[in-house]
């Protein structure tokens, strides 16, 4: 039985775990940070997260192939945290003629994914805010974070999957720590935003993409909108999502590339308060912002990179190494589809290292 060390505990390194344990694999995670902590450097906990298609066409594998995973969750597995919500996707009259300040598809008009998400719909004119010069809407899910991370972590202990909190200074320190002894014969490197830091890796191309939320106790109805931009800045956002099982309703929020700042700005927290109730009235009745009954404020770091996401295999002072890390904001969604081609790209080396024996 081959023994695969995942660095990281997050949702891309807790979903590695659990695909390589499914394949028979003897599977330890070791990760400075576990679900159920708060710290900035640990991104997983502060997602929303929903289900809004980020990629544009060419790269949209990743959520091709998880969407169905997280809507088979959400119909058969409510333990899990996710459940159904209608997507409403607006597109500012105001950002017609500008390319996505994201980078990706989510507001181009006839989008790819509208052959993906059921029951896509564009709205009709008598359903537009004030403003808008488009919009649509689909079935989605969002997900409780918290909750979905503990259900990863349970799954993944029932398939015997081990699980150690250290501090790595290099990614081959991992490759001695797994729970048989030995050297691991491969390592995972699911190490998210850290992965600019940790010896071996050092991956200049890895940048925080700074995201602030609040979290409120009042709920969302069912819709999560998200607005194509504001008034208020670049590098500020709308959307409104409802988390399962109780988990509260996040309004958003900033995507601030290049900022490590941990803690939340007030004056940021009214302006996204102020722009969910606008967005949104029936979350307070029409009370405005101060019909807001808020849980906290947050804020979480995207591990964004520059190129992209980084899927592929390496040796690093023979170790051999499976990198999975650099998702932005689209980790949750990307995922299942990530961590299937991680698990061919360990196989891949585990047939190397079988062949070589011969």
């Amino acid at each position: 039985m081959p023994n695969i060390v995942v660095v990281g505990a997050g949702v891309s390194g807790l979903t590695c775990a659990l695909l390589l344990a499914k394949q028979g694999h003897a599977v330890a995670v070791v990760a400075k940070h576990m679900p159920g902590d708060y710290d900035i450097e640990y991104t997983s906990p502060w997602a929303g997260a929903n289900v809004l298609p980020m990629a544009s066409e060419k790269d949209s594998h990743w959520e091709r192939r998880t969407w169905p995973v997280l809507q088979r969750l959400a119909a058969e597995v409510p333990e899990a945290g996710l459940h159904f919500q209608t997507a409403r996707v607006l597109r500012r009259a105001a950002d017609l003629n500008l390319i996505s300040r994201l980078g990706d598809d989510l507001f181009e008009p006839n989008p790819w994914y509208r052959t993906l998400m059921p029951n896509y719909r564009e709205l009709p004119a008598s359903q537009l805010p004030v403003g808008i010069h488009s919009g649509c809407e689909f079935t989605s899910v969002c997900i409780n974070t918290p909750v979905y991370l503990a259900w990863l972590v349970g799954q993944c202990a029932a398939l015997g999957v081990t699980f150690r909190r250290a501090t790595l200074k290099h990614i081959a320190e991992a490759a001695g720590m797994h729970h048989l002894g030995g050297q691991a014969d491969v390592v995972v490197n699911a190490t998210g935003l850290l992965a600019c830091r940790l010896g071996g890796v050092m991956d200049s191309k890895v940048y925080p993409i700074r995201g602030q939320i609040v979290l409120v106790r009042n709920e969302a109805a069912g819709v999560m909108p998200t607005v194509s931009g504001c008034d208020d800045g670049e590098d500020e956002l709308v959307y409104i999502m409802q988390r399962a099982l109780g988990g509260g309703t996040i309004l958003g929020g900033t995507y601030t590339k290049g900022s490590w700042e941990p803690n939340p700005d007030p004056d940021i927290a009214i302006r996204i308060m102020k722009r969910a109730t606008e967005t949104l009235p029936e979350l307070t009745g029409g009370k405005g912002i101060e019909g807001l009954d808020v849980v906290r404020h947050g804020v979480g770091l995207r591990p964004g990179r520059e190129g992209g996401v980084r899927i592929e295999k390496e040796e690093i002072d023979g170790v051999s190494v499976v990198h999975n890390y650099g998702h932005a904001g689209w980790g949750y969604q990307g995922s299942w589809g990530c961590a299937e081609r991680v698990v061919e790209l360990v196989e891949e080396v585990l047939r190397e290292k079988e062949k070589a024996k011969l």
